[in-house]
C-alpha cells in the first residue's frame, strides 16, 4: 500500500510514519510536508527507501490534487493540524485556516479527483466539550460542545468529514482520540512540559533543585500512549467508512496525580530532592475542560484494539527523551 500522511512531522504523524514503515508488508509513506516545516520528529527516517517527502500546503487545493493524481496513494491519514489549544486563544484566526480551511481543500481535492479509497479523518476529544457528570464516559453520542478556537475548529472538521461522505461518498472515517503522550510530544504540552522542566537544570540554583510552571492541575485526564494511538490508528484504515471512533488510554488521573508520579520518578532516576511548584497564569486556558474520559468501546469492537502502555510508561519515556534532548 501506499499511505499518504499530511502531519509527517508532527507529533502523531512521525510515530505513525516510524509504525507504517516498520510493518512486515513493506508499505510506502508518502509525506505531505511544507517546505519551510521542521523535520526533527522525521530525522530518523528520512534516508528510508519507502519513506517519499512530497511538498505541498493544504491551504494550496492546487498542491494536493497534483500529490494526488501523482501518487494514487492507497489510504490518506489527515493529522495535519494546528493542535495547541491555548495558542488557538491567542491566534484563532490562524487556527481556523490552517485547520478548517486546510481540511475543506482536502476533501475537496478528494472529491475532484475522484478519490475511492479512505481517507482517517483525525479529530479530537475536544469537540466534546464539558461533559456533564452522567455523559461521563463519553461515547460517540455525546453532544459537541466545543470551547476553544481549537475544538471548534476539529468539530468543524469531523462534520466535514460525515457531510463529504454522505453527500459525496468519500470514504471518510473519524477518530476523536483523547489525551495522548510520548516522546517527541511538543514542551507546550502539559507532561512534556513538565518532563522537561524537572530534567532542565535551574541556572546558577542547587544541581538538585527544579521549578516547574503549571497551569490547571484539577483536570481529570484518561492518559493514551502513543505508541497504542499510532496502532490505533492503523487499524482505523480497517473500518468501515462514515464511522467515527473515541480512542483513549486506560488510566485515569488529575493532571496533579500525574505530575507527582513524575516528580517521584524524577527524584528517584536523576536524584533531584526539591521541585518547586509554580501557578502560571499564562499557561491557565479562559474556558478549560476539565473531565476527559473515553469510552472507546465502539472501537474495540470493530478492531480488537486495547491500550497496552499506561501512565508510568509515558512518564519514563518523556523523562528519558527530554534527558537526552538537553
Amino acid at each position: 500500500m501506499r499511505i499518504l500522511l499530511t502531519g509527517i512531522s508532527g507529533f502523531a504523524g512521525s510515530h505513525l510514519a516510524s509504525y507504517i514503515l516498520k510493518l512486515p508488508e513493506h508499505h510506502e509513506v508518502i509525506g505531505l510536508i511544507r517546505w519551510r516545516s521542521p523535520r526533527d520528529n522525521i530525522k530518523n527516517l528520512l534516508s528510508h527507501p519507502r519513506l517519499t517527502l512530497v511538498e505541498g500546503d493544504l491551504l494550496d487545493q492546487g498542491s494536493l490534487i497534483r500529490i494526488l493524481n501523482e501518487h494514487q496513494p492507497d489510504a490518506i491519514w489527515h493529522g495535519a493540524a494546528q493542535s495547541y489549544v491555548q495558542s488557538s486563544f491567542q491566534n484563532p484566526i490562524q487556527t481556523f485556516q490552517h485547520n478548517i480551511i486546510g481540511t475543506a481543500n482536502l476533501l475537496e481535492a478528494l472529491r475532484i479527483v475522484n478519490y475511492k479509497n479512505i481517507c482517517v479523518l483525525v479529530s479530537s476529544s475536544e469537540v466534546y466539550g464539558q461533559p456533564k457528570q452522567h455523559e461521563v464516559p463519553m461515547t460517540e453520542e455525546n453532544p459537541l460542545r466545543p470551547t476553544s478556537p481549537y475544538a471548534v475548529s476539529k468539530a468543524a472538521c469531523d462534520l466535514m468529514g460525515r457531510q463529504y461522505y454522505e453527500n459525496f461518498g468519500l470514504k471518510i472515517i473519524r477518530t476523536r482520540l483523547f489525551s495522548h503522550e510520548g516522546i517527541k510530544r511538543g514542551s507546550v504540552f502539559c507532561l512534556s512540559s513538565f518532563a522537561k522542566q524537572l530534567v532542565t537544570p535551574m541556572g546558577n540554583r542547587s544541581t538538585y533543585d527544579r521549578e516547574v510552571r503549571v497551569g490547571n492541575l484539577d483536570s481529570v485526564r484518561t492518559w493514551a500512549h502513543i505508541d497504542d494511538a499510532v496502532h490505533a490508528y492503523w487499524l482505523t484504515f480497517l473500518c468501515p467508512p462514515g464511522e467515527v471512533y473515541n480512542i483513549g488510554g486506560k488510566e485515569t488521573t488529575t493532571v496533579r496525580e500525574a505530575l507527582d508520579r513524575m516528580i517521584q520518578k524524577a527524584k528517584e532516576k536523576y536524584g533531584i530532592e526539591q521541585v518547586h511548584i509554580i501557578q502560571d497564569s499564562s499557561l491557565m486556558r479562559p474556558t478549560d475542560i476539565t473531565l476527559q474520559i473515553p469510552n472507546y468501546q465502539k472501537f474495540v469492537q470493530q478492531t480488537g484494539w486495547q491500550p497496552q502502555k499506561g501512565l508510568q510508561e509515558i512518564i519514563d519515556d518523556l523523562l528519558e527523551y527530554w534527558h537526552d534532548q538537553l
